[in-house]
């Protein structure tokens, strides 16, 4: 059945063996298919593929069909030389969260990378997988859709380039294992073994374990002295380590940057040297264990500043006798933290960490302006991103993208998760998210839903443009449900309100969300 130009359509399934176009050499000629499908062979169930306007920059590519199906749209690519190249794509769809695919074959092993869901924004987002060439190679590029009646998805400037996507890191926030663990929690690798949280999590292909500093808990836990037996099994795990200060007693993020009490009433001046201090006590401590930490955060989702009200980036609370943003004192205290992250061992990577992504990417260049324009020293930008109120994954892109590109950075997605349930587990607490309408559209809180979802956000990370994306780290996977150990360090009685989106289920097994750590 012929439906286009030089285009034949072959009936039922893929078939194993094709004919295709003769290959093209170097790039990826026709990638936003603007002559409409020369140079692409469409195979499987007729009438799925189609050309349309509407593409991000002139015609797209569309999968689709009333009834279940199952169609590839491919191309041989021949590769110009030997080393690593990158095959993108721009793409947007809906329907099965598992059903369309990127992949490349016959130039070395064999990658593919699952196209992530659009429903949210309907937004263009960029998927890429690498390829290792030995020398002038044919590669087929194939863009697959199997799924449902109903599901579709589009595709729109393709493109072959030289260099490596690679997902460097794959982490996970373990701050509150320790606190678990004490109150009786324990932890089983898929096939149901009893064993350590942090080796399970390592052998998944976890490489970087985060945890929180609170200058004097009241529950005593997230301390010096907590982090540094935390730090050592990540480091025996053989993995990195990122240190995430909070300047407080508890917690710290958008809505809340509290002065620990120690450092209260203390001036500008004061409170610098208190953090620098603090901040060189910790990794001292850490570094004479023997585990120096690799990164470390100067501050935890720091967009209205830190160590309110002295350092805060815009009049938090107009009755406290600090009027309007104080932009040089929140720079004295980020010089303050980096300075003593840089005498431990100068080799440490300093994190500046916002968040709220969803207010728009000029909501984060205004607060890095001000304090590059203030000379604060920092190596890497840190991004909490969860989809379910941080926005699209094209918005995390976007932020990747335009951050890493103004300010010469990488990227690391320091921040993510997504339930695998909406069931509560015991002792009940009602959860942080706990509706289907809370949820990112098309990804169900299932096992199977979490994983894809996860997925999605690391690879959004990786293929971001500019390829400044270094990773992400996935906020508290062993932070399941036991009595005793809930949220609020002041209150023994409170519950945990996370552990839906735990990387292990409510009888503390690992679930299929953390082999997205083992995949590069």
């Amino acid at each position: 059945m012929r439906i286009f130009t030089g285009l034949t359509l072959t009936l039922g399934l893929l078939a194993a063996t094709l004919t295709t176009a003769p290959a093209q050499a170097g790039g990826q000629p026709n990638g936003g298919f603007e002559q409409g499908l020369a140079g692409w062979t469409v195979t499987g169930t007729p009438g799925a593929a189609k050309l349309e306007t509407g593409g991000r920059t002139g015609n797209r590519l569309t999968h689709w069909s009333a009834s279940a199906y199952r169609v590839t749209t491919r191309q041989v690519v021949k590769l110009p030389g030997r080393g690593w190249w990158t095959v993108s794509v721009w793409g947007k769809g809906g329907g099965s969260f598992s059903a369309t695919s990127l992949s490349v074959s016959g130039c070395g092993s064999p990658v593919s990378v699952t196209m992530p869901l659009t429903e949210q924004d309907d937004a263009w987002v960029r998927s890429a997988v690498s390829v290792y060439s030995a020398g002038k190679r044919n590669c087929v590029v194939s863009l697959t859709t199997a799924g449902p009646g109903g599901t579709w998805a589009s595709f729109d400037d393709v493109a072959v380039a030289p260099g490596r996507v690679v997902r460097t890191i794959r982490g996970g926030d373990l701050s509150g294992l320790a606190k678990n663990e004490d109150f009786g929690a324990t932890y089983r690798s898929a096939d149901g073994k009893r064993g350590d949280a942090v080796k399970i999590l390592a052998k998944s292909g976890m490489n970087l374990g985060r945890l929180k500093v609170w200058v004097d808990p009241a529950d005593g836990y997230n301390d010096q002295a907590h982090v540094v037996a935390t730090a050592k099994r990540i480091k025996a795990a053989g993995m990195k380590l990122l240190v995430d200060f909070h300047y407080s007693d508890r917690w710290t993020d958008p809505g809340a940057q509290g002065v620990p009490a120690a450092w209260r009433g203390k001036t500008a001046e004061q409170t610098a040297d208190a953090l620098y201090q603090h901040t060189r006590e910790v990794l001292k401590a850490l570094k004479a264990a023997g585990v120096t930490a690799d990164f470390v955060q100067v501050g935890n989702e720091i967009n209205p500043g830190m160590l309110w009200p002295l350092g805060q980036t815009w009049d938090v609370d107009p009755d406290d006798g600090v009027p309007g943003a104080q932009w040089d004192n929140l720079a004295s205290f980020l010089k303050a933290g980096a300075r003593a992250v840089k005498e431990v061992d100068p080799r440490t990577q300093v994190i500046l960490h916002l968040t709220n992504i969803n207010n728009g990417i000029g909501s984060l260049t205004w607060w890095f302006d001000e304090v590059v324009a203030r000379g604060v020293p920092f190596d890497l930008i840190g991004l909490s991103y969860y989809g379910y109120w941080h926005g699209s994954l094209a918005d995390l892109q976007n932020a990747v993208t335009t951050l890493s590109a103004r300010y010469d950075k990488d990227v690391l997605n320091v921040e993510t998760a997504y339930p695998f349930t909406l069931a509560d587990g015991s002792p009940a607490y009602e959860n942080v998210i706990d509706l289907p309408s809370e949820l990112v559209p098309g990804y169900p809180a299932t096992p199977a839903g979490q994983a894809a979802q996860y997925r999605a956000v690391q690879d959004a990370v990786a293929a971001a443009e500019g390829g400044r994306g270094i990773g992400t780290v996935y906020w508290e996977p062993a932070w399941t449900s036991v009595q005793g150990a809930g949220w609020d360090p002041a209150d023994p009685a409170s519950g945990n309100a996370w552990e839906n989106q735990a990387l292990f289920d409510h009888t503390g097994r690992l679930l299929p969300a953390a082999r997205s750590l083992y995949m590069r």
